[in-house]
């Protein structure tokens, strides 16, 4: 009876252990290859021609992403850095209409959309133009920088042209989103 008793419970541990890996949910996952230990590599940083004081190549990093939600038409990324010194955070690079079968973006994406996918853009930033404008704390601050994707249950975003403010995109961004992915960076200086 004893052993009985134990294979019944063994079969009711692994029906419940499938019955939760079957359960175990998929989360829609933004990574980059690039940004190690969460932090910018020196490639990423704003160069010397936008006068912050850094002295990097401000190349836009590499990045993928995975299971993307059922309805995504497209996607729009976002960097912000929340701890830059405005009152209000620091957008440094938005891309728009980025289409639903992309899962990456490639590094080096240059100010007039070479590397983008089409019909993806990008927009204007906290820089004042569209393109990426790399990352640059003050001298003694760590700042926290978040990258967002947004999956969005539309295929364009409608009124949206390379100057639209990121205010602008986040607000109709915000009305289609399906899910968001993000990857924070600290970086300091």
């Amino acid at each position: 009876m004893n052993s009985v008793k134990k294979i019944i419970a063994a079969g009711l541990l692994s029906i419940l252990s499938g019955a939760a890996q079957a359960n175990t949910p998929v989360y829609f996952r933004l990574t980059s290859p690039e940004i190690k230990k969460g932090h910018f590599e020196n490639d990423h940083l704003s160069s010397a021609e936008f006068g912050l004081g850094c002295r990097g190549d401000n190349h836009s990093p590499a990045l993928k992403w995975e299971n993307v939600p059922a309805g995504t038409q497209s996607f729009v990324l976002e960097i912000f850095d929340k701890d830059a010194p405005t009152g209000h955070g620091w957008v440094h690079w938005t891309v728009v209409n980025i289409p639903a079968s992309s899962r990456a973006l490639a590094a080096g994406i240059t100010p007039d959309n070479k590397g983008l996918p089409s019909p993806a853009f990008q927009t204007r930033t906290d820089f004042g133009v569209p393109g990426y404008g790399g990352p640059c704390p003050p001298v003694g601050q760590t700042h926290h920088y978040v990258i967002t994707l947004k999956a969005l249950s539309v295929a364009t975003l409608p009124h949206v042209m390379a100057d639209a403010t990121p205010a602008l995109v986040g607000y109709l961004a915000n009305m289609n989103t399906l899910a968001t992915a993000r990857l924070e960076v600290v970086q300091s200086r």
